[in-house]
């Protein structure tokens, strides 16, 4: 009988559903631990998934890391609790795959990077963009120099999260760490950074936390090592869901709007540019938890490693403190 990777899950509401049904589609993997404070989440969950109604349910992870014997968890918990959860798991020898943000601060992504290289675990950022073959081919064209020299990269989040998330952890601090540029938006800063290779030096910040305790609307302009800028915006009370992200080169760009992929290039005398969607091309699928279970069996390497999410706390740490002090400040490498 083939080898199975027992997982633990910590934290069952809303979204931890999509990690279930994904692991559920790895043959290779079995959940063997739900943790919850909140009863309530986990008999939903229990409710959406019936093979889970035998699996042993903790209030605590702390018990659940001391009574089962684990291989991996998946964390989706509020994101200040990420950071001591992870490290606890790692501690008992455990390989983790976290929700976005990783952590909530900078030292904190150090911390967690040396233990995982220390206990040689797996640790893994649940950024599910790795694996979409639009960015994928997007990073490769980029990689092969088929972009040319990036000099420009433009980025747009619109969704209604402040409506969305009223009333819930993610608008208190204390719980979220920061609004929706830490929480959504660490997606597109995420991908940016992943797909192009630069290295952000300065970012100046707009922000409106539009009567609310963390941020809503933030407007970001980078500078780059090497020369490229950029500029990235996340509104938090726009009707419904958009989002566009845009790859200037030397020899083309590439267009992404909400799901199709557009890669333009100059026409080779006179004006305009031959345009081509390349979405329907492409074929490459998996997950962030097909990835984690591969990776801790050997057959895979890490998609989202935990530098990943350091870029990520590096960028929007100094957004929020350029937002503060009204000017543009370093991004600390």
């Amino acid at each position: 009988m083939a080898r199975k990777v027992k997982l633990g899950l910590i934290g069952c509401g809303g979204f931890m559903h999509q990690h279930v049904t994904q692991i559920s589609e790895v043959k290779s993997a079995e959940i063997a631990a739900l943790v919850d404070p909140s009863r309530a989440s986990i008999r939903r969950m229990v409710r959406s998934y019936p093979s889970l109604a035998r699996v042993p349910r903790f209030a605590d992870y702390r018990d659940m890391l001391a009574e089962v014997e684990l291989e991996g968890a998946v964390i989706a918990s509020p994101h200040s609790l990420h950071f001591e959860q992870i490290m606890a798991c790692l501690e008992a020898g455990v390989n983790v795959l976290c929700e976005k943000p990783m952590v909530c601060r900078v030292e904190q992504a150090r911390a967690v990077i040396r233990k995982a290289q220390r206990k040689k675990l797996v640790a893994m950022v649940s950024y599910q963009r790795h694996a979409d073959p639009v960015f994928r081919y997007a990073r490769k064209l980029i990689a092969e120099g088929k972009l040319g020299r990036v000099t420009f990269v433009s980025a747009l989040l619109a969704q209604e999260w402040l409506r969305g998330t009223k009333g819930t952890w993610r608008q208190d601090p204390e719980l979220s760490c920061g609004g929706e540029l830490n929480d959504s938006g660490s997606h597109l800063i995420d991908i940016i950074l992943w797909v192009t290779g630069l290295v952000p030096e300065t970012v100046f910040a707009r922000i409106d936390n539009c009567g609310t305790k963390v941020d809503i609307l933030s407007a970001l302009t980078f500078t780059f090592k090497g020369g490229a800028v950029g500029n990235l915006s996340v509104v938090g009370d726009a009707p419904g869901w958009w989002e566009e992200i845009t790859f200037y080169g030397k020899k083309g760009a590439l267009y992404y709007r909400d799901g199709r992929l557009f890669h333009h290039v100059p026409k080779k005398s006179g004006w305009g540019a031959t345009v081509t969607e390349v979405t329907k091309k492409l074929r490459y699928r998996s997950t962030p938890d097909k990835n984690f279970v591969n990776s801790i069996l050997g057959k895979d390497e890490p998609q989202s490693p935990p530098e990943c999410g350091l870029r990520v706390a590096q960028l929007t740490q100094a957004a929020w403190e350029s937002a503060r002090v009204g000017r543009a400040v370093r991004v600390r490498g």
